[in-house]
Parts: C-alpha cells; structure tokens; sequence
C-alpha cells in the first residue's frame, strides 16, 4: 500500500467561507450605536480617564459630549459595515483586523453612553486590566478546546477542567500556604480529568459530547459536595489561600495606560502571554504541529505515514486540559481568592464558543475572549455608574453577546474534518 505523503501546506488553515452574516451583523450594531447611542441618546458629557494615579506619565483626562461621541463612532462604524457588505457581494471575507477595529469603536461608544454624567466617567485603565484578567479563564480555556479539536477531539469537558482547576488550586494553595504547588496541583487534577476523556473517548469510543457532559455534571457535584460538606466547616484553614502577588516589569509598567494593564499582573497572566504565542508556533511552525493538524483532519491519512493516531490525540486532550487547569487556578490564587460553588459560571462553555468564534487559531481565540472579558466587567462596572439599569440585563450580557458573536461572525465555519469523530485503525 503505498504512503500519502503529509505536507506543511495540507492542514494549515481552518478558513470560513464567505458570508452576509458578518456584514449584516456589523451593519446592525452600527445602527444601534447611530440612532440609539447618538441620535437619542442622553444629554450630557462623558469623562474619560486614561491615567492611574500609579502611572510615572499622566494622561490628562477627555471630555466630550456624549451625543458627539456616539454619532461620530456610529458613523465610522456604518463605514465599516458598509466595506464589510462590499466585501461580502464580492465574496470575500471581512479581515479580523477590522472586525477588531469595529469592535473597539463601539465599545468606546458603549462606555460613554454608560458613563454620561456620572462623575467617575471612563476609568479606562481599571476597564481594560479588568477585562484581561477576567479573560484568562477563557482564554486559556479555549487554548485546551484548541489543542483538543485540532486533534479531533471536542471536549465539551472544559467547564469542568476549570472547575476542577479552581477547586483544587484554592484548597492545595490554602493548607500547603504555597500558591504555587496550588498552581501546579491544579494543572495536574485537570489533566487528570482530561485523561479520562481522552481514554474514553479515543480507546473505548464513547461519543465525546456525552464524555464531557457526564464529566461536568460529575465536576460539579463533587465540588458542591466538598464544598458544602468540608470547605464550610474550616474555609479559613481550607479554602482562603490569598492571590499571586503582582509582578511589576521596570520601565515597562510607567507606560501609560498599557504599562498598568499589561505589565503590572499576576504570574497567570504572563503565563497566558507565554501560552498563546507558543501553542501559535507549534501549532502552524513545527512538524509536531502539522501532526497533529494531520490527525485532526485526515486520521487515515496520518496513520498512513506512522503518525500514532492515538497517542496523538491522548496527548494533546491531556495537556489541553493542564492548560484549562490553570486557567481555573486563575479564577481563584489569579484573581477572587476562594473557591465558590460553580464559580466559573459557564465560561468553560463560552470558551467552546470563542473557539469556534476564532476559527481555532490561538491569536483570533485570544482577542474574541478578550471581547467576553469586557463584557464581565461591564456588567460589574455598568451597575455602578448606570445604577437604572435593571441587574438581570446586566448579567445576561456575556451570553447574549456569546448568542450574536457565534451567529453573527462566525460565518460558515469549517472545523478540523475529524473533529469529533471516532478513529478505528485498520
């Protein structure tokens, strides 16, 4: 039988086709922001602060009119729609880059309709470090739904893997007093975990989604049991372990604006930078990359150059979950400081959809995350300087906004062709 020779160009893309959806979805939002933000919007100016009072270099603050401000975003982003349908009809797709750009706009327009009259205005540096931090989870959620569907394996599991990561960071943290071996224990658990669905789903062929919804379930019961059951009798010796302390990088955390959002974090945010351009480079730089881009598009085909399917496969789910792993540790010694019951609130789910938002390329997962991230801490911050709005709304944002970035910009995404499908050899 002779070999099918696998080259660096054969799985190199996971590319979505064309469409209107993502046209007709800017041109919405953009109208939203004209007509509702600009045209009847509330009276009033808006202050927006660019400097923390840390900061060596102060930005003085900005403030404009809020109806000025929304006519004049909303009228760059009815630009953008208007390129993004001309696009469309000439069936080409929207770039990201732009999609980004439109994204920003209209949250610039989003915080000062928030924020008109209120005499905090815009804390921009509070907002944007915020929004990283809160996005770790997810971000580093998606990387595991990365390495798993690149593969060819959906692993629904992901809430549970940060669940699991939460747990065990907060108690391992609290009675060795080490947040490190917290971090680290919490990694393991969470590959552990991740071993189960790989073992499962690869050499007894269970159907994967039932795998990892059974695993969730699992996760959270356990949890809430312990938690109930043995964290409340003691949560001071057992589940109270603290935070990382902040790094700040010299010279680089004085930059304004940037310098407080970027370089004065915990260790789980530099970990992220780390994580994200390397999976990005062994992913699409390096033959164990296309390897295991081989497996996750044409097993067969893998198979038939003595690319151990399997094993493969085993590999990356099980170190895809560690990553989760950590990014439960960062809800917990990366951010809150405690475990609580279900504390990751479905974003092991919203993580599975900013997979699929950034069509499994580690940056574009990265910046859609970081779009989830905004609107956590929107809806924290929203209530504070627009107290009318009713919290329910508020708190819906973040899956709402999961509803339309999935429908609307996703397109007819092409996902690895194995992804999900069971690999018998011979």
């Amino acid at each position: 039988m002779s070999k099918i020779e696998v080259t660096p160009g054969m799985f190199s893309k996971v590319e979505a086709k064309p469409s209107f959806k993502t046209a007709i979805t800017l041109l919405s939002s953009a109208l939203v922001v004209f007509v509702f933000f600009g045209l009847l919007g509330k009276a009033g100016d808006v202050k927006f602060v660019w400097s923390d009072k840390r900061e060596l270099i102060q930005l003085p603050q900005w403030v404009i009119s809020s109806t000025t401000l929304c006519l004049t975003v909303g009228g760059l982003l009815l630009a953008i729609a208007a390129v993004s349908l001309w696009l469309a009809i000439r069936e080409k797709k929207t770039p990201v880059w732009l999609v980004a750009v439109f994204g920003l706009l209209a949250m610039f327009a989003l915080l000062g309709w928030l924020a008109t009259g209120a005499t905090q205005g815009v804390q921009m540096v509070f907002i944007l470090s915020n929004t990283l931090v809160l996005a770790i989870p997810l971000i580093l959620g998606g990387m595991a739904g990365i390495m798993s569907e690149r593969v060819g394996v959906v692993n629904i599991a992901i809430e549970g893997q940060l669940l699991t990561g939460a747990f065990v960071s907060s108690v391992v943290g609290t009675m060795t007093g080490n947040l490190y071996l917290g971090l680290v224990s919490a990694m393991i658990a969470s590959g552990l975990l991740s071993m189960a669905l790989a073992s499962l789903a690869i050499k007894y062929l269970v159907d994967q989604i039932i795998i990892g919804v059974l695993l969730n379930v699992l996760v959270i019961g356990v949890t809430n049991f312990l938690h109930s059951a043995w964290l409340d009798n003691d949560s001071a010796h057992l589940n109270f372990p603290g935070t990382f302390d902040k790094i700040s990088i010299p010279f680089l955390s004085d930059i304004p604006v940037i310098g407080q959002v970027l370089f004065d974090n915990r260790i789980t945010v530099y970990l992220m930078f780390i994580i994200v351009p390397v999976l990005w480079f062994v992913l699409f730089r390096t033959r164990l990359g296309l390897r295991a881009r081989a497996v996750g598009e044409h097993p067969l085909a893998a198979d038939t150059v003595g690319i151990n399917v399997a094993m493969t496969r085993f590999w990356w789910v099980t170190i895809g979950g560690m990553i989760a792993g950590l990014g439960g540790a960062a809800l917990t010694i990366g951010n809150v400081g405690s475990f609580g019951r279900e504390m990751s609130g479905g974003q092991g789910f919203i993580a599975l959809a900013v997979v699929i938002l950034g069509r499994w390329q580690p940056i574009y997962v990265t910046l859609s995350a970081l779009l989830f991230g905004f609107t956590i801490i929107l809806r924290i911050w929203a209530n504070q300087v627009s107290p009318g709005i009713p919290v329910d709304l508020i708190t819906m944002v973040p899956y709402l906004v999961t509803l339309v970035a999935v429908a609307g910009f996703a397109g007819k995404v092409k996902a690895p062709a194995a992804s999900g499908q069971p690999y018998i050899k011979g």
